[in-house]
């Protein structure tokens, strides 16, 4: 057993330390989204990885780069997009509301910017493998639901593009990149919570944070949470529509199903909840991708219940034959434990000196004593060798913080938006697996493990709650005869495309390598870990034919009820990007 809560043990020395973000002079583009308001540059950990990391000329890639355009002025040549101050314009004019005139509410890019390049060309571009981005015409940043109602209504009337930023955190970045004429709205200042202990839930504004909503969560109660990841700095809006994995889903469910009600600014800027909008718009927001249907401005949670104290512990090995044999015997209990108990796998590289090793981390919470747990591990996973002492209780606020390797600092950590690793790219890929992968493929992994500096595997326990409800309950499918997820990744800091393209095809080859022992017809991905290697739409003129290479692999024959949803919610298909929903009539 290792040391629980030496994080220096845990991380090799090539790993990413924490750092406050430097300040950017405030004429470069993007300072306020990617600085004063954190929505770019989040507290990114290690394990798990869950954030983008930008603030480069050039993003992190998922393939070779792409000439074909995206969107509707691909169509028509003498399309010329709109200016910022003629967007300005249409938002203070034609919808009379006088915040939009005070420019703290806006934001644009200037030729000093340190995310977009610049170019002769008046819509120079960004580059990323798989498209080439705009950059937005202006960041709008709302602080009434009015504002995002008129900045939808002028981006219709000036035939322009709308992405919606919670949280950043979307894997290929579709929340803040386009090949279309865009703006962003930033939801950065709308992200109140207010917390009803009487029936157990609470009201989360989409520009939230999971840590805040912890912290606001833990103030109020210590004896309630709520279902979701453990990363601080995402945003709920997209976290939560895209399913949501977390420590207590086994117990709990995914946040995606403890959801009771939304509020969503459709195309037209009408407002809906969940009777004003029909249960079929309900139920595609919980999991389907809010971004394909409108805003979602606000979901309404239940809260779960936790005991005061609850019990982590972390198990750190060396691969080998012997580590080969724990993870196999993971696989087959993983899913199948009790409820209270969520163990999860992490594999990556250690480095010491020259010499560089593969060792895997079962990282643990019981929502329970130790008393309870210890002879509950003997029973079912003796081979652990799990003692007492190597186990610590907690309240549950600082089990996310042991999850996320912030445990010991101040509980305010968790609103801290400008806290991160440094910089780095990466691409990841995710499968769900339905039968034990044997013990040589682990061999193999350790194998391919050594040929990089910082690969990952997560491998995540599903079974539970999880399993009790049906796979067209809810639009993201993968529940009964699914073990476990695996999230993988690679990353690397050389910002040159030769350097990303080395990696990115060692990405692709060994989720190649693992096809046949995976999930099959379709294989599954997972949309909160969005690739865009599974297909791309090619704008408004998209088939749902087309898309099904995509869209069935998140959703499988769910996805065909998403359609029929979003030819009805916006049949002209206004809210869109590389990944989202056709309509379907």
């Amino acid at each position: 057993m290792s040391g629980l809560y030496n994080n220096s043990s845990y991380f090799s020395p090539a790993s990413p330390q924490i750092r406050s973000t430097p300040e950017i002079d405030s004429s470069q583009y993007l300072t306020e989204l990617l600085v004063e308001h954190q929505k770019l540059i989040p507290f990114m950990q290690v394990l798990p990885i869950c954030s983008r990391l930008l603030n480069q000329e050039i993003f992190r890639v998922s393939g070779m780069m792409s000439n074909q355009g995206f969107g509707d002025f691909d169509n028509f040549t003498n399309y010329s997009p709109p200016t910022r101050e003629q967007f300005q314009s249409c938002l203070s004019t034609d919808h009379c509301d006088s915040t939009f005139q005070n420019p703290i509410n806006l934001t644009t890019h200037t030729p000093d910017s340190r995310i977009y390049t610049e170019s002769s060309s008046p819509n120079s571009s960004l580059i990323n493998l798989n498209f080439t981005s705009l950059k937005p015409i202006l960041i709008v940043k709302p602080k009434s639901e009015s504002e995002i109602k008129n900045s939808i209504l002028c981006s219709r009337k000036l035939g322009v593009q709308v992405r919606t930023l919670s949280g950043g955190h979307d894997y290929e970045g579709l929340s803040y990149l386009s090949q279309s004429p865009f703006i962003i709205i930033d939801l950065v200042n709308l992200r109140s919570i207010k917390i009803n202990l009487t029936d157990e839930t609470a009201w989360i504004e989409s520009g939230a944070t999971l840590g805040e909503l912890y912290y606001e969560i833990a103030k109020t109660s210590n004896i309630h949470a709520f279902s979701a990841g453990v990363c601080p700095s995402v945003g709920v809006g997209g976290h939560i529509s895209g399913g949501g994995f977390g420590t207590i889903m086994r117990k709990h469910g995914l946040a995606s199903d403890n959801v009771v009600d939304a509020r969503l600014m459709d195309v037209n800027g009408r407002i809906l909840d969940r009777k004003t909008m029909g249960e079929d718009l309900f139920w595609a927001l919980r999991g389907g991708g809010a971004a394909s249907f409108g805003v979602v401005l606000s979901w309404k949670v239940k809260l779960a219940r936790v005991p005061e104290k609850v019990t982590c512990f972390i198990s750190q090995h060396t691969m080998g034959p012997s580590m080969n044999k724990l993870v196999h015997r993971w696989q087959s209990i993983g899913s199948e434990l009790d409820e209270d108990l969520f163990i999860r796998v992490i594999i990556d590289n250690s480095q010491e000196g020259n010499q560089r090793t593969v060792k895997t981390t079962f990282q643990t919470l019981f929502l329970g004593g130790i008393d309870r747990l210890i002879p509950l591990m003997n029973q079912k996973f003796p081979e652990l060798g799990l003692r007492s002492q190597d186990c610590k209780e907690m309240s549950w606020i600082e089990s996310i913080m042991f999850f996320n390797w912030t445990l010991g600092k101040p509980l305010e950590i968790m609103l801290n938006r400008d806290l991160r690793f440094e910089d780095q790219y990466f691409k990841a890929k995710s499968d769900f697996v339905q039968t034990p992968v044997p013990e040589e493929v682990f061999e193999e992994v350790t194998k391919r493990f050594l040929q990089k500096e910082t690969p990952l595997m997560i491998l995540e326990p599903l079974g539970g709650e999880i399993n009790q409800v049906s796979e067209t309950e809810s639009p993201y499918p993968h529940r009964r005869g699914n073990l476990y997820n695996i999230q993988y990744m690679v990353k690397w800091k050389v910002n040159e495309v030769e350097e990303m393209n080395k990696h990115v095809r060692w990405m692709r080859s060994l989720h190649d390598y693992m096809t046949p022992y995976v999930s099959k017809s379709p294989r599954g991905a997972y949309l909160n870990y969005r690739d865009l290697d599974l297909g791309t739409t090619k704008g408004i003129n998209t088939s749902f034919e087309d898309a099904r290479k995509w869209g069935e692999t998140y959703f499988k024959g769910n996805f065909k009820r998403l359609g029929l949803v979003k030819g009805t919610i916006d049949p002209t298909n206004f809210f869109r990007n590389e990944q989202s929903i056709p309509p379907l009539f």
